[in-house]
């Protein structure tokens, strides 16, 4: 055991204070949703994109940072990042329009890809042994533990004052980690002299870009076009859509990437992609995916649900969402022991806990987020999220050859984030695309009122409103009141039902997950 006067935790208190604001970031974009859009009179896909661009810029960048933080000195890039983040922060809380909140996100999401390795370094700097793999283990927790508070901070003080209170006092710890960095240790001399070839820097590039086209077509399908493009695309080559062509070439780019690897010898952070040559891990970091992927979503439905459709305070989202994290936290702390065997029968039944989970919340799911099998549905699904994303990560790690186990972490991080954009952007077309259909199809039961709508409202545009919202815009109509009653009727329960609908279809990709995971011996 570590007693409490051999174990420095200056270091460590510092590292994981540089987590918490990683966690407060995406927490406060996620439960401030009504609050953002209503200041930038935007839509709620706009939060969307700042989530998106966000976790895209962490999982397009953070295996080179991993590498930049080798050749620099992690210390230099901690508190380069930090700088950084803090940039941002002070952005977020004084921009003034939706282009400029990007723009913020996706300098954090910068920030953040070097932090976090750069992070995992210092840990090694100033602990060894024994002390070391305590130091990991809890500033791993401190991500996990963090979140439930972030959720509930940010909600209060979006609900009581104002969202960009919270990016101000984020840009506070930001500057306060930054003095308390003076006290980390120079890394000089302790580092070994490394650089980065032309070839590694090209690979790397070309993954980050491949990872950014597949997030971005992603996000746009509802705008750009499933399959053709439609009348908002920026560009339609053979009146295809750019979402599903920069899709399609993100993987093709990834593709032709690891043929390059397999045919040739690449030093760096690179080699640790040679694992997506190999079916095991290959299927390992695609349940990786994912499970993120469906977190994510999960994570942006509910709030966007609350906030916008029920009109709830942050606060109250912030409850709701409660259970999961708080069950999320103690998944993964459950099963930190787990071996061989054993972890790969959790890891079976932890997946079929979040599909389950998520049937059983599409099934029953009204109005009522405190309703007790709501609550059973929610932690069943942050339970099993928890689980998977310890084990699926101890999985790969202990595959993994040694020569590039420093490189795992990265990897997999790389992986959660690119899967947290895609979750989010699908989660995001699933509910509008489903909310599109339902309501042209409640509309054609009635022809009078249908062609009355569309006279006066896009609906080829359909959009996630407050029925407040909506019966404000058709007020400004001359639609009769009865026509107006009938129109909010069919938003609320079209909405309702594209939540309900979009729950099982996470259901369905968590299923997808667990195929190759069932099929492991």
């Amino acid at each position: 055991m570590i007693s409490k006067e051999q174990f420095n935790w200056l270091p460590l208190a510092i590292l994981a204070s540089a987590q918490v604001l990683l966690v407060f970031n995406i927490a406060t974009l996620k439960i401030s949703i009504e609050g953002i859009i209503t200041a930038f009179d935007a839509g709620s896909g706009m939060v969307k994109t700042a989530i998106i661009m966000y976790s895209l810029m962490v999982a397009a960048s953070v295996l080179a940072s991993t590498r930049l933080a080798i050749i620099v000195g992690p210390r230099r890039i901690f508190r380069i990042s930090i700088a950084l983040f803090g940039a941002a922060m002070a952005v977020m809380a004084w921009s003034p329009n939706a282009t400029v909140l990007l723009l913020a996100q996706m300098i954090a999401g910068a920030a953040a890809a070097m932090l976090t390795p750069a992070s995992v370094q210092l840990i090694a700097t100033h602990y060894a042994d024994e002390q070391r793999a305590v130091a990991l283990g809890r500033l791993s927790a401190t991500r996990s533990l963090s979140l439930a508070p972030a959720f509930l901070i940010a909600g209060a003080i979006a609900t009581w004052t104002d969202w960009r209170l919270t990016f101000m006092l984020l840009l506070l710890l930001a500057a306060t980690i930054y003095l308390g960095s003076l006290y980390l240790r120079h890394d000089a001399g302790l580092l070994p002299r490394v650089r980065m070839t032309v070839t590694e820097m090209a690979g790397l590039a070309a993954v980050g870009v491949a990872l950014v086209l597949i997030g971005l077509g992603s996000d746009n399908l509802i705008n750009w076009g499933v399959l053709r493009a439609r009348p908002g695309a920026p560009f339609s080559p053979l009146n295809l859509s750019p979402a599903l062509l920069g899709m399609l070439f993100g993987v093709v780019l990834i593709k032709l990437v690891l043929i390059w690897l397999a045919r040739r010898r690449v030093g760096g952070c690179l080699r640790v992609m040679q694992l997506l040559n190999t079916p095991v891990q290959r299927s390992t970091l695609l349940s990786i995916f994912t499970i993120a992927a469906v977190s994510s979503g999960v994570t942006f439905l509910i709030p966007l649900y609350i906030e916008i459709v029920q009109g709830r305070s942050s606060l109250v989202t912030a409850y709701a969402l409660l259970p999961f994290t708080v069950a999320s936290f103690i998944g993964a702390l459950s099963v930190s022991r787990c071996r061989g065997a054993a972890m790969r029968n959790v890891t079976r039944y932890a997946f079929l806990v979040v599909g389950g989970g998520l049937v059983l919340l599409g099934g029953i799911v009204r109005n009522n987020w405190s309703d007790a099998s709501v609550v059973l549905s929610l932690a069943a699904i942050g339970l099993g999220e928890g689980a998977l994303a310890t084990l699926l990560f101890k999985t790969i790690a202990s595959a993994a050859p040694t020569d590039i186990s420093e490189d795992v972490e990265p990897l997999c991080s790389a992986t959660s984030h690119f899967a947290a954009a895609v979750g989010a952007a699908i989660a995001g077309a699933l509910v509008i695309g489903v909310l599109s259909v339902n309501v042209n199809r409640h509309l054609a039961r009635d022809p009078a009122i249908g062609t009355e709508l569309r006279a006066h409202l896009d609906l080829n545009r359909v959009a996630f409103i407050s029925n407040d919202r909506l019966q404000q815009a058709l007020e400004q109509s001359p639609l009769a009141p009865e026509h107006i009653a009938n129109a909010v009727q069919i938003n609320t329960d079209a909405r309702l039902s594209a939540l309900k609908l979009s729950f099982f279809a996470l259901a369905g990709l968590t299923f997808v997950g667990f195929l190759p995971v069932a099929r492991s011996r």
